[in-house]
């Protein structure tokens, strides 16, 4: 599917089809795609904007005026077009269908966001007429455009990018109540599949394509399970759906009739290939760090993958079988030792890798540590993997000296050794409470375990606010390995009785940390000294139904009473934490 494909002449950076002049480019397209069995289809949008005035205006060089006919109407336009105005992008987008039909394309989506989803929002239409009210009307645009469509190419598959505006996310699109009788009436008019995804319009791709833990995995697919419901047509989804077990799972639930794959062609073109050979275990799997793909699009850069080296150079980066094999040694297991390695082993040469640790992965392995790292791991799996698939001789434990360097007689070495920790010659360096980050990702360090330690060596008590779904087995046993019995866990599976008892064991001073979620600062502790709270985490208990319980507030009234200290752990760090800590009101650390 090839997205936003403009019907009208426009200065954004997107596909166009407006003219008959450009039908022969699209049809090199689909023959090239044709020829491998696959099928082609173009999205194609129309901007929520006065696309030929701002051309005119470009045009005459006036870019001060294009930028305010810009702002205005990403604001206005979809509550000032006019009728005339909409029923000709209607046959402009009509247009541009029968030239993609004419080049051999297969299947003609209608992008569900842009200007069709603002008609449709609740949020983004304030009109009063037609086009603008109750459902009906606010979807009329969407199903005119339709059944314009289904006359003008009447042996064309339509799909419909079915863009929901969910309570959290997204302005563009149909909200999520009114999803399924939307889809019903989308059905009724023609169309023949429905692509159910997260509407945007907030100026944030973040809320269409989340980064690493931000979103959970496949969190579109119950939505998209109501509205495969509500219609016979077939329904697809998409959204951090990162390998084909996720898929299959989805599938197998009945909340999708296909899934939608696109960061992870980005990271392996031969996603789909390897999970119909049975090979899943093969598969480049995305880490969703949107690098190289949604962060260059974003600043107007060309898209690539930081995970896959050939991608967007296919042309001229190649895997290319060496004339003359060697053996290379390589030194240095860490994501570059080991890319080199299968690289080389790929190109036929033979490859011995040093590790002076037990374990490959190098700085990656650190970097997985803080809150919602931990999905760059998967590309550490996936060379470490390569590794054994490949038959690569692993040295690991073993410093790459040169005389083991020498003894192999080899006829290439690559030093992959990567860099260490810079440390400055700043004043207060050598202070106790300064750390290495390395020290402290790697574990060599423990910063909030060192400072309970020290409150309660001076017979202080604390409390460590960590929400109930963080509270795992390992986080549990490093407080129990250093405190023993003198720690408690106040969570959700106590019984009121439990919690009491915890409480008098408090008061009586047999316990010197209890650790919980928010609720846990309302454990009376007569001689409390600390407050360690996870800001990133806790966060996001703030709603505006319960503003007074935000665990920081709270935190620090409850501080204020025992005379304690708070610090706040965050991986991220806010603004408004560097303000807060730089006014006194809480020591601040970088939290693992």
């Amino acid at each position: 599917m090839i997205g936003d494909v403009a019907p009208i002449q426009n200065f954004t950076p997107t596909p166009r089809l407006f003219d008959d002049a450009q039908i022969e480019s699209f049809r090199k397209l689909a023959d090239s795609v044709h020829v491998y069995g696959a099928k082609l289809g173009i999205q194609i949008f129309h901007p929520e904007y006065d696309c030929e005035t701002m051309m005119r205006l470009f045009a005459e060089g006036k870019m001060d005026e294009v930028r305010t006919k810009l702002h205005h109407d990403m604001m206005h336009f979809v509550d000032e077009v006019s009728e005339e105005m909409l029923l000709s992008i209607i046959d402009k987008m009509c247009a541009c269908a029968v030239r993609a039909e004419k080049a051999g394309v297969d299947v003609i989506q209608i992008h569900g966001d842009r200007l069709v989803g603002a008609l449709c929002s609740t949020k983004m239409n304030h009109r009063t007429d037609k086009f603008g009210g109750s459902l009906e009307n606010r979807t009329r645009f969407a199903l005119l455009l339709v059944e314009a469509l289904r006359k003008a190419v009447p042996d064309m598959i339509i799909d419909y990018k079915f863009s929901v505006v969910t309570p959290e996310r997204g302005k563009g699109g149909i909200d999520e109540a009114d999803a399924p009788e939307f889809a019903k009436m989308l059905e009724a008019a023609g169309v023949d599949m429905l692509h159910v995804a997260q509407a945007n319009h907030t100026g944030n791709m973040a809320d269409t394509i989340p980064p690493m833990g931000v979103q959970p995995y496949g969190f579109f697919a119950d939505i998209s399970g109501k509205v495969k419901e509500a219609v016979s047509i077939p329904v697809s989804t998409v959204g951090r759906i990162i390998s084909p077990a996720m898929a299959e799972q989805i599938l197998a639930s009945g909340k999708a009739d296909m899934v939608g794959i696109g960061r992870g062609l980005l990271a392996d073109p031969d996603w789909t290939n390897k999970a119909a050979a049975g090979k899943s275990c093969d598969i480049r799997e995305c880490i969703s760090c949107n690098k190289g793909c949604t962060d260059k699009i974003q600043h107007r850069e060309f898209l690539s993958c930081i995970l896959n080296a050939e991608n967007g150079y296919e042309g001229t980066r190649k895997i290319t079988p060496a004339e003359s094999p060697k053996h290379i040694v390589i030194v240095g297991g860490g994501v570059a030792g080991m890319e080199a390695a299968r690289v080389a082993v790929k190109k036929g040469h033979k490859v011995t890798l040093f590790e002076q640790k037990t374990s490959l992965g190098g700085q990656l392995e650190i970097a997985s540590v803080p809150p919602r790292k931990e999905e760059m791991r998967r590309f550490t799996n996936y060379l470490s993997h390569c590794m054994k698939l490949e038959g690569i001789t692993l040295r690991l434990g073993e410093a790459a000296t040169p005389e083991k360097i020498l003894d192999l007689k080899p006829d290439h070495v690559i030093v992959a050794a990567g860099a260490n920790s810079a440390r400055f010659p700043i004043n207060g360096m050598d202070r106790a409470c300064v750390c290495d980050a390395w020290d402290v990702l790697s574990g060599k360090t423990e910063v909030y375990m060192r400072l309970i330690g020290e409150m309660i060596a001076r017979g202080r008590q604390a409390i460590v606010l960590i929400p109930e779904i963080a509270l795992t087995y390992q986080t549990l046993l490093r407080f129990y390995q250093r405190f023993g019995d003198r720690v408690s866990v106040m969570n959700s599976t106590l019984s009121p009785g439990e919690k009491y008892d915890q409480c008098e064991r408090a008061k009586a001073g047999e316990i010197d940390v209890i650790i919980g979620p928010r609720s846990a600062l309302f454990t009376p502790f007569p001689s409390l000294g600390l407050i360690v709270m996870d800001e990133e985490q806790e966060n996001s208990y703030k709603s505006e139904s319960t503003p007074k319980y935000h665990a920081r507030e709270t935190a620090l009234e409850v501080a204020k009473l025992y005379g304690a200290s708070v610090v706040l752990g965050s991986a991220t760090p806010s603004l408004e934490a560097y303000y807060r800590a730089g006014k006194g009101e809480y020591r601040m650390f970088q939290l693992t």
